[in-house]
């Protein structure tokens, strides 16, 4: 599974990276709401929802829809600006059709933002799924959402100054701090692009995202568990780096709207991203009983097949099927001493398990 974007005979001057205050922003009101998804922002999410002043943070409540499970499409601006005033003027140029329509797409319906909904504003269908989702959400959800609904202009007036509150607050001085990390990585990564090439640069950008070419043409493709395709012929990639977004990566391909990927900037911990395919083949291949009590002699030692064998009381072509499934998932080493094959749990590759899992999840 993935997300697939057509760059077919796009020029690429046409593909910028860029940093964004605004979508920035959106990742830290996300860190804010959903902390356990960032345990290395635990220091700043807990000082700062511990420094909000009561009443803007029941405010962010009421509105948390937009960037918590999922990220509203306008929080990921296709053309950044260089500060969030001029972002949020590009805001309020959007008529208030598309606007409520990204606003209010509040689950990560794949099903339906792939094919593109028409807006709440105007389409029953749409209106009615707009406030049960929010239902869902709580009563104060609800009531905003009724509110988007029956007066768009004024609650947009609304979300805007919620905005300028929280870079009032705590995001003015946040984003001071980590803009230069962000424009330094997208230097970076627009130099790879000119001398490199883009396959560089994406590489270097999050070993989730890839070039693939063809015959049929050129395409970059974001290794998530979700499945969507877009094209931009014609128009432009933005590609956004984020200091907050770690370790969600997020792809607009909804139809109608400039291709935009965000990605996290790179960091140095043990598990990196290891692709979905991986994890997953990785997953399976222990969901066997007898694969899993193989592992309990595998993590102590080496063993040879013969004797997991007289171990398990199985014959050799059994434990030998095991064995290929645990070595194609990744999760052996193997080593030959004489005329023997022994194999060996990959200890390092089996503890990341667990967060290689909620990464891709997160992705």
């Amino acid at each position: 599974m993935s997300v697939t974007i057509d760059i077919t005979g796009l020029p690429h001057e046409r593909i910028t990276f860029c940093p964004s205050p605004l979508a920035e922003l959106g990742n830290a009101l996300h860190a804010l709401a959903e902390p356990a998804h960032h345990a290395r922002l635990h220091a700043w999410t807990t000082a700062t929802s511990a420094a909000l002043a009561p009443e803007l943070a029941d405010r962010l409540l009421e509105a948390d829809f937009m960037w918590r499970s999922t990220r509203s499409d306008f929080l990921m601006p296709a053309r950044p600006r260089e500060t969030l005033a001029e972002e949020l003027d590009d805001l309020d140029r959007l008529d208030d059709e598309t606007f409520v329509g990204a606003a209010l797409e509040i689950s990560c319906s794949t099903s339906h933002y792939a094919k593109g909904l028409p807006s709440p504003l105007v389409d029953a269908w749409s209106r009615r799924r707009a406030l049960d989702l929010a239902a869902a959400r709580g009563p104060r959800q609800a009531a905003f959402v009724e509110r988007m609904l029956a007066e768009p202009t004024a609650t947009r007036a609304w979300i805007r100054r919620l905005l300028e509150d929280c870079d009032r607050a705590f995001f003015a001085d946040t984003w001071r701090r980590v803009r230069v990390q962000l424009t330094a990585d997208a230097q970076h990564k627009t130099e790879l692009l000119r001398r490199k090439g883009l396959a560089a640069a994406l590489t270097a950008a999050s070993r989730a995202l890839a070039l693939e070419e063809d015959e049929h043409g050129s395409r970059i493709v974001a290794d998530k568990l979700v499945h969507g395709r877009t094209e931009a012929r014609g128009t432009a990639v933005t590609l956004l780096p984020s200091v907050f977004g770690w370790p969600h990566l997020f792809a607009i391909y909804a139809p109608g709207w400039q291709p935009v990927i965000q990605y996290p900037v790179a960091t140095h911990e043990v598990g990196g991203t290891e692709p979905v395919e991986a994890v997953t083949l990785r997953l399976e291949a222990l969901t066997h009983p007898m694969r899993m009590r193989l592992c309990r002699n595998l993590a102590r030692g080496v063993y040879s097949t013969s004797e997991l064998a007289d171990a398990y009381g199985i014959t050799a072509p059994e434990v030998s099927r095991h064995l290929a499934v645990l070595r194609k998932a990744g999760l052996l080493t193997t080593q030959r001493r004489g005329r023997y094959v022994l194999h060996q749990l990959d200890l390092p590759v089996v503890a990341r398990l667990g967060s290689d899992f909620l990464e891709s999840v997160l992705r």
